[in-house]
């Protein structure tokens, strides 16, 4: 079993990698972003995971999904998503798409961990609390793992009931925020330093260095990776001032 995975500050990766662990699977797992992801696609049984986004797709990851529409064609896909606190059919978004170009999906889980939408006060929480919340994630996939081995594979966002629960408890509110890249990101030229840690670990490439300084372009995928990772807190998205960053590192 391989996996391919988006995570924006390591959430979805400790999840996919425990998973796999628990498993004995000695796939691939890849970031979505990276070279691998292509020869993890080359797998019969995959598992594709990604933060849920107003119970959506990261664009990226529907990006991804598109422009490989033609190997989906009888993989068996199990499906992963992270969130803050709450999923909808996060997962049921990617299973409906990739049902589209021919793949079976065989289960999935939406796993609560670490909010990580830093420059929004909703959801934060302390760095103890933070940590039991992993530890609980860790319980969840452990068990998860056992009744995968017994053939049970959990279903999790896949129903009508949750597809309804998405539809109408976030993405009719908020269905323009993952249906693309956005152009919202942004940086405060007096507190960047132009380390470029933002600029090597954006997924799209879409933060460059110019000039000593970090200059964002419009292909942010939302996964909040640089704003989280920046040293000197320069960076923002949906809000306008950082009240806390976030990191599994921090956490597990």
């Amino acid at each position: 079993m391989n996996a391919i995975c988006l995570s924006g500050t390591g959430n979805t990766r400790h999840i996919v990698s425990l998973l796999l662990n628990e498993l004995g699977a000695d796939g691939i797992s890849a970031p979505i972003e990276s070279a691998d992801a292509m020869k993890a696609l080359e797998g019969d049984e995959l598992i594709l995971a990604y933060p849920t986004m107003f119970s959506n797709i990261p664009y990226l990851v529907r990006d991804f999904i598109n422009k490989n529409r033609n190997v989906w064609k009888g993989k068996k896909i199990f499906l992963i998503t992270t969130m803050g606190l709450f999923a909808g059919d996060g997962t049921g978004c990617a299973a409906r798409l990739l049902k589209k170009y021919g793949a079976v999906i065989t289960g999935g889980i939406q796993i609560i961990m670490p909010d990580s939408i830093g420059d929004c006060k909703a959801l934060k929480k302390t760095a103890e609390q933070n940590r039991e919340i992993v530890k609980k994630a860790e319980q969840r996939v452990t068990e998860i793992a056992r009744r995968m081995k017994e053939g049970k594979y959990p279903q999790e966002g896949l129903s009508f009931w949750a597809h309804m629960a998405g539809l109408f408890g976030q993405r009719l509110w908020f269905y323009n925020k993952a249906m693309g890249y956005t152009d919202k990101l942004k940086i405060n030229p007096d507190k960047c330093a132009g380390c470029g840690i933002c600029a090597n670990n954006c997924p799209t490439q879409n933060i460059k260095i110019v000039d000593g300084k970090a200059v964002a372009d419009s292909q942010c995928t939302m996964c909040y990776r640089c704003v989280n990772y920046c040293p000197k807190q320069a960076i923002t998205l949906l809000g306008k001032t950082l009240h806390q960053q976030a990191g599994i590192e921090k956490y597990s």
